[in-house]
């Protein structure tokens, strides 16, 4: 891949098993490197690119088998912190300020928290909270409803909401991020760069207003604990329409955290 700084590139990027898409409009700026929902393409973040503009430079990708990236037979967690280091190290980003959407946010954190010395901070946008639904009631809370929306995964894929998976497999990409959530908050209190959340509090798809508001309701210990993570703030709208309605909050908290890793290094 050629790194000129002349013009945006798009193409796809080799790990494991599979590949990525990718686009880096290499603008001249801190990069950021955007990571999706878990199922949702790198559509997702057009609105808040555009509100941030040219000066920054902007990654996005499709992890695998999510928008135009590659089935793969690893989807775990691991397997899209893969994903993560892979774009980076094939577009040579250096210290990325990463924003991260729902289980984007959560790859972000763990990211952050195995690279301190390679981020300039992190932007949680309604995700990375330690909160999960475990156990195995849970498990099959997940499964019965993915098999109930099995019919409807393929219509929504083209609309960058599902992937390129079975059903059973879009539950246990479900069922791990609650684990993986759940277990967050030694992550979050060692995080050493700055990290601002917006947290939407409508309810949403298969979760009720009162179980959304306990899960945001979980970060405020860490909060009181780690002086670098901050509420930027808290949005009407609920969490699958937070990147469509709220991408003037997000590029301000994106603004924000740049600003406040720009003093941490002076």
């Amino acid at each position: 891949m050629t790194h000129s700084h002349a013009s945006s590139w798009s193409g796809m990027v080799a790990v494991d098993d599979t590949a990525l898409a990718v686009t880096d409009t290499r603008g001249p700026g801190q990069a950021l490197v955007y990571l999706n929902g878990s199922y949702a393409s790198q559509r997702s973040w057009r609105r808040v690119i555009a509100e941030l503009g040219p000066r920054w430079r902007h990654l996005t990708y499709d992890e695998r088998a999510r928008g135009k990236s590659k089935r793969s037979a690893d989807y775990s967690f691991e397997g899209c912190l893969r994903d993560v280091d892979a774009v980076i190290e094939a577009t040579g980003v250096e210290r990325p300020l990463l924003v991260g959407w729902s289980y984007g946010a959560a790859l972000a954190v763990h990211w952050a928290d195995r690279n301190p010395d390679r981020i300039a901070g992190v932007v949680s946008v309604d995700g990375a909270v330690p909160w999960g639904l475990t156990g195995e009631e849970n498990r099959e809370r997940i499964r019965r409803a993915f098999r109930n929306m099995r019919l409807g995964l393929p219509l929504a894929r083209p609309f960058g909401l599902a992937a390129s998976m079975s059903a059973a497999q879009h539950a246990q990409v479900n069922i791990e991020i609650n684990e993986v959530c759940a277990a967050l908050e030694p992550v979050l209190d060692r995080l050493s760069c700055p990290v601002r959340y917006i947290l939407a509090s409508g309810a949403n798809l298969g979760g009720g207003a009162e179980e959304m508001e306990q899960m945001r309701a979980s970060l405020d210990p860490v909060l009181h604990r780690n002086p670098n993570l901050r509420v930027s703030t808290k949005v009407e709208s609920n969490h699958t329409q937070i990147l469509r309605k709220d991408f003037r909050a997000i590029a301000a908290a994106v603004r924000e955290t740049a600003a406040a890793q720009a003093r941490k290094d002076h």
